[in-house]
């Protein structure tokens, strides 16, 4: 199994403030890996080290077997990086935007335009090519960004908050992208994300942090099902009272007068889900929400 990040005791503090805590994991070549948190949890910090543009305050990091602290030219001709903000030239057209882009490394003139072209008729923007960028919609500038960032067919693509600020459906739109490049190609994707859904939807393996610490990491669904098990119930506007309830299989969490009840199983839950049929209970499967929302509690 071939490593396209290996993070060793990866340490990063500003002054008396430390954002990355001790961390490791590993993202194998080909594979999604998300980096999960709240705002403030380390995630873009470390982003932020894994393409060159942070230094390491202590342990080691390699990207492609490069280090970080001594190959970082070798490293940032081998990823494409989606940041946060969309920093596309509003005095541009959409393709001129990536004919620009590609001066950056040096691409050769005679297939340029060519490989222009491919990306903006893969994030279906081949219409809007001539267009300015201050006439697209805000998920046509988000797919944009990504196009430019695959302009030199990295190995690696860093994804960094990539939907923040973005509608539901637009984000819909961006997901549906990025599954499409993972089935068409072996790019790793590292995404950072504050959005459980997001990193349960598009992730192979994932970490939460926390305070800059990692507090657990493995498959989202494995995780899942080890902390919280498979299936919640959500009964809103119960008192301590009416929310007791003693069973060996089920976990119970209360979120303000919100309480929710975990078990393996739909059977289990079918008790509770009769005797507060007046309250408008709701059966789903559990999610990485309450993986999180668990941890931060405990």
């Amino acid at each position: 199994m071939n490593h396209a990040v290996e993070a060793r005791n990866l340490i990063k503090r500003y002054r008396n403030f430390t954002a990355v805590d001790n961390i490791s994991f590993d993202v194998v070549e080909g594979e999604t890996f998300s980096i999960l948190g709240e705002n403030g949890a380390g995630k873009s910090t470390t982003m932020r080290m894994i393409a060159c543009r942070s230094p390491l305050s202590g342990g080691s990091l390699k990207v492609g077997n490069f280090d970080v602290m001594k190959n970082g030219r070798e490293i940032r001709s081998m990823i494409g990086i989606v940041p946060q903000e969309n920093n596309l030239d509003p005095d541009l057209n959409v393709k001129e935007n990536l004919l620009v882009y590609s001066r950056y490394f040096r691409l050769p003139k005679h297939s340029i335009d060519k490989r222009c072209d491919e990306l903006l008729d893969f994030i279906r923007l081949s219409d809007k090519k001539d267009a300015k960028v201050d006439h697209l919609s805000g998920g046509m500038k988000r797919r944009l960004v990504i196009a430019r960032a695959l302009l030199h067919k990295p190995k690696i693509l860093l994804l960094d908050e990539p939907t923040t600020g973005l509608d539901p459906n637009v984000r819909l739109e961006i997901w549906e992208k990025l599954e499409e490049l993972r089935s068409v190609s072996k790019l790793t994707t590292i995404l950072s994300t504050h959005y459980m859904d997001e990193a349960e939807k598009l992730s192979n393996r994932l970490v939460i942090l926390s305070d800059g610490k990692i507090i657990s990491d493995g498959v989202p669904r494995e995780i899942i099902q080890s902390n919280v098990k498979k299936y919640a119930l959500e009964i809103r506007g119960l008192n301590a009272a009416e929310a007791s309830f003693n069973h060996p299989k089920i976990i119970m969490q209360k979120r303000g007068s919100t309480h929710i009840y975990f078990a393996d199983s739909m059977e289990v839950l079918t008790p509770l889900l009769q005797r507060f049929a007046a309250k408008q209970p709701i059966l789903r499967p559990s999610n990485l929400e309450d993986v999180f929302l668990q941890f931060v509690k405990n």
